[in-house]
C-alpha cells in the first residue's frame, strides 16, 4: 500500500506578476503568505525578477562568496548555497499545499525541473537534470565544459507546515558577470548560460508567462511524476 498522501481538490493556481522587486520584500512577503495559509488557500505562482543580488541558502557556505563585486548578499532559508538573481533572469516562486497537491517535496522538485525542460525544448534547446544537483542543465557544442555542463536554471525551495515557497531562476537576458563572483550552487567552476546566448530572441517577460504555463500543467497533473534517481 502506498504511504502518497491522498490529493485533496485544489483551486485553481493563481499567477501574480510582480515585474521587478527588491528581493527581501518579495522573500519576507512569501513567508508572511505561506504562514498564513489555510486548507483553502490556493496555490500561487509568482512571477518577478530581481536587482542584482546574491543569495546565500540556510546550510551556504560564504566560501562560495569568491570576491567583493558591489552586489549584496543576502542569507536566506531556502535549500542550497549561493546563487545570483539580476534584471533579465526569470524568477517563479512556487507557494504550492504539497499535501493537497499528494506530492512530496522531491516530486514537486522534479515537477519544477520537467516545467524548465519542457519549455527548453519548446525552444530548441535540449536540457537535463543532474544527479545530485538541483536545477537544469544544458551542453553547448564547442563550449569548454565540465561534466555538469553549464547550468541554465537554479531551483531552492523551503518547506513549512507543508507549504513550498522560494521556486526557480532561469537565465534568459541578463549580465552573467556576476556569477563569476561566486561558485554558482557551490559548484567550483560550473558554467551558467541563458537563452540568449543559445538563439532564443524571447524576451523575459514572455519566458515568464511560458514558464508558468508549463508548471501549472506540472502542477496540476494527477498522476505520479517520473522520479530521477
Amino acid at each position: 500500500m502506498s504511504d502518497r498522501p491522498a490529493p485533496l481538490p485544489a483551486t485553481p493556481i493563481v499567477l501574480r506578476r510582480l515585474g521587478r522587486a527588491d528581493y527581501e520584500p518579495t522573500w519576507q512577503a512569501m513567508q508572511a503568505f505561506t504562514a498564513g495559509r489555510t486548507a483553502d488557500t490556493p496555490d500561487e505562482l509568482w512571477l518577478v525578477e530581481h536587482p542584482p543580488v546574491f543569495t546565500l541558502g540556510q546550510a551556504g557556505k560564504p566560501e562560495h562568496l569568491l570576491r567583493d563585486v558591489g552586489i549584496p548578499t543576502v542569507k536566506i532559508d531556502r535549500g542550497g548555497q549561493v546563487t545570483y538573481h539580476g534584471p533579465g533572469q526569470v524568477v517563479v516562486y512556487a507557494l504550492v499545499d504539497l499535501h493537497r497537491r499528494g506530492l512530496k517535496v522531491r516530486e514537486l522538485v522534479s515537477r519544477i525541473e520537467q516545467a524548465v525542460i519542457d519549455l527548453l525544448a519548446d525552444l530548441g534547446i535540449a536540457a537535463r537534470r543532474e544527479v545530485g544537483a538541483p536545477g537544469v542543465y544544458v551542453d553547448i557544442p564547442g563550449a569548454a565544459l565540465g561534466p555538469m555542463g553549464a547550468k541554465i536554471a537554479a531551483l531552492g525551495l523551503r518547506i513549512r507546515n507543508g507549504c513550498s515557497y522560494h521556486g526557480v531562476s532561469l537565465n534568459v537576458d541578463m549580465d552573467l558577470a556576476p556569477f563569476s563572483a561566486i561558485n554558482p550552487c557551490g559548484y567550483e567552476g560550473l558554467a551558467v548560460t541563458q537563452t540568449r546566448d543559445l538563439g532564443v530572441s524571447l524576451s523575459p517577460p514572455e519566458v515568464a508567462e511560458a514558464l508558468a504555463s508549463h508548471l501549472v500543467a506540472q502542477l496540476e497533473r494527477r498522476d505520479p511524476p517520473a522520479i530521477q534517481p
